[in-house]
């Protein structure tokens, strides 16, 4: 049965603090400059599949976890990624949205 393809923030909070994470946010850059996650990695989207070898390398290092807004994106991102051979890709579910509701509220919602 393969794994679960997404996590709550407050798993993934677990993974940050234990550096076993690298969290990849893949909202667009005018998204990212409104509220981001200290930490998170901005690759957007459209863009994932050029940075593919570089995904490749830091999923060898630590699990993937990606981030968008309201987890439709990431969960999208992650799955596409697994499809690559990366089983190591975690979504995260609600985005960045439910992180700011229940894990850091000094994150802006938008």
């Amino acid at each position: 049965m393969p794994e679960r393809l997404e996590l709550t923030p407050q798993e993934v909070l677990r993974l940050v603090k234990g550096e076993e994470a690298a969290l990849i946010d893949v909202r667009e850059p005018e998204e990212y400059a409104i509220a981001r996650i200290d930490g998170a990695r901005l690759i957007p989207m459209q863009t994932i599949p050029a940075e593919l070898p570089k995904l490749k390398e830091l999923a060898g290092e630590s699990k993937l976890v990606i981030l968008c807004h309201h987890g439709v994106r990431s969960l999208q991102v992650a799955s596409w990624l697994r499809a690559q051979g990366l089983e190591n890709c975690y979504s995260v579910a609600g985005g960045i949205d439910r992180w700011s509701q229940e894990i850091d509220p000094t994150v802006p919602r938008y």
